[in-house]
C-alpha cells in the first residue's frame, strides 16, 4: 500500500482556489486536508462551512476535515452536510470523546482524533479500536509553515505499537513540517498518511512534490 497524501488547502492561493483544487484533483494526492480554526482552541481563524461546501463542489477526492475548534460535537452534522468524508476532532477539545467518535460515525463519516504535540498516545488506549484515523500534530496547531517537532517520530512508533497490540485498523496521519526528509522518517516509523501544506503549495511544481511524497516507501 502506498502512503496517503493529503495536501492542506490552508496553504493554497485563496484568490485562485479553484485552480489549486483542480491541481490536487489531477495530482496523485488522495485527500484534501481542510483545517478549520476558531480562534479559541487555536490562536488563528481560518475558514468555515461555506468554504468547505464550495470546495466539495469541485473536489473529486475525499475531504479530510480537521476541526481545531472547541465543542466540535456541536458541528458534526453541519460538516457532514458541507461534504466532510473524514472528520477529525481534537482529544484536548472533547470532554466525551467516545460519544463524539460515535456521533461522527453515525453521521456517515470516518472518525479521526488529533493529538497535540504534548498529548501522549496512550490516552487513546480505550478508544483506539473505534478511531479510523489518528492525526498526530508534529507542530503546534494554528499556523502553517512551522518546524517539525522531532519527538513525533517516537510518538508514531508508540502509536503503531498501540494499534497493533489492540488489533485495530486505525491509520496514522501526520500534520506539520512534512517534507521529503521528515516524510521518509515518518513513513519508516509507521505513518500511513501525510498532510503537506506549504511544502506542496509553495513549491514551483506542487504536483511533483505530491508525487514525491507518494513514492516514499512504506
Amino acid at each position: 500500500m502506498s502512503i496517503i497524501v493529503s495536501p492542506s488547502l490552508l496553504s493554497a492561493d485563496f484568490l485562485h482556489l479553484s485552480k489549486d483544487i483542480e491541481m490536487v484533483n489531477q495530482s496523485q494526492a488522495d485527500w484534501f486536508h481542510l483545517d478549520i480554526m476558531d480562534g479559541v482552541f487555536v490562536p488563528n481563524i481560518s475558514y468555515g462551512l461555506p468554504v468547505v461546501s464550495q470546495i466539495k463542489k469541485m473536489a473529486t477526492k475525499p475531504l479530510d476535515v480537521h476541526l481545531m475548534i472547541v465543542q466540535p460535537e456541536r458541528y458534526v452534522e453541519a460538516f457532514h452536510k458541507a461534504g466532510a468524508d473524514i472528520l477529525t476532532v481534537h482529544y484536548e477539545a472533547c470532554t466525551h470523546l467516545h460519544r463524539t467518535i460515535q456521533q461522527i460515525k453515525a453521521a456517515g463519516m470516518k472518525a479521526g482524533v488529533s493529538l497535540n504535540p504534548h498529548t501522549p498516545v496512550m490516552l487513546l488506549e480505550d478508544v483506539i479500536r473505534d478511531i479510523d484515523v489518528v492525526l498526530l500534530m508534529s507542530v503546534n496547531p494554528g499556523f502553517g509553515g512551522q518546524s517539525f517537532i522531532e519527538q513525533t517520530i517516537n510518538k508514531v512508533i508508540k502509536l503503531k505499537k498501540l494499534i497493533t497490540d489492540s488489533n485495530a485498523n486505525t491509520l496514522i496521519e501526520i500534520d506539520g513540517g512534512v517534507n521529503f526528509e521528515t516524510g521518509k522518517r515518518l513513513v519508516e516509523a509507521g505513518a500511513d498518511a501525510l498532510v503537506a501544506g506549504s511544502f506542496v503549495f509553495n513549491s514551483p511544481d506542487p504536483a511533483e512534490n505530491i508525487k514525491g511524497l507518494k513514492e516514499l516507501k512504506m
